[in-house]
């Protein structure tokens, strides 16, 4: 296990996933359903995202293999949309939960999926996958431990709302999209490069 490839994986990943960005919306869907119900809600909605995120971790290179896409589509593709997902984080919209009512309860979507296992995940995923299949024991780790972060944040919604409140968790929430910026940045530079060096190489 190198952690020096652990530490930085985890906390991309930790970062795109945006739990302190998700924590209004969590406790928005999940009040509405029954106090006893929110934490085994929350737990399978966390689980089934996991399992989602693992299946495309352990299946990135043969997902690629049967699209062709290449290592340079892929970057450049990940950095526009991790790009697109920062911004958003930092430029936040208003999120409708009003159509979730105590008989439609939750189920994958919109909690697993795109809350915790979204497109960017998934992309950052496949590109770890892909670009280094020899240290996919890394990226477990790695992925098991931003998960670990995030399911600790968001089975704490409830408590956090009351200590930082709306405007607490929008603030966090931006401060995680200037970083994403920067991440999402390197990631297309590093896909414009290597898309330049496959056209100058015989």
């Amino acid at each position: 296990m190198h952690w020096a490839d652990i530490a930085p994986a985890a906390v991309t990943l930790f970062l795109i996933m945006d739990p302190l960005g998700n924590v209004p919306i969590f406790n928005a869907v999940l009040s509405r359903l029954d106090v006893k119900r929110r934490t085994p809600v929350l737990a399978r909605e966390l689980i089934i995202a996991l399992i989602i995120l693992v299946l495309f971790l352990f299946a990135g290179n043969a997902i690629l293999a049967f699209l062709g896409l290449t290592q340079p589509s892929l970057n450049i593709a990940g950095g526009i949309l991790l790009f697109i997902i920062s911004l958003r984080m930092i430029f936040p919209v208003t999120h409708d939960s009003g159509e979730s009512t105590e008989s439609d309860e939750p189920f994958i979507v919109p909690l697993a999926v795109p809350m915790i296992a979204g497109p960017s995940t998934i992309a950052v995923l496949l590109l770890l996958s892909s670009n280094q299949p020899e240290k996919i024991a890394e990226w477990s780790v790695a992925l098991l431990l931003a998960w670990l972060g995030s399911s600790a944040l968001l089975l704490a919604s409830p408590l956090i709302m009351k200590v930082i409140g709306t405007k607490g968790s929008r603030a966090l929430e931006r401060l995680m999209g200037m970083i994403l910026v920067i991440l999402a940045t390197q990631m297309l530079l590093n896909g414009i490069r290597e898309f330049v060096l496959s056209l100058t190489t015989p």
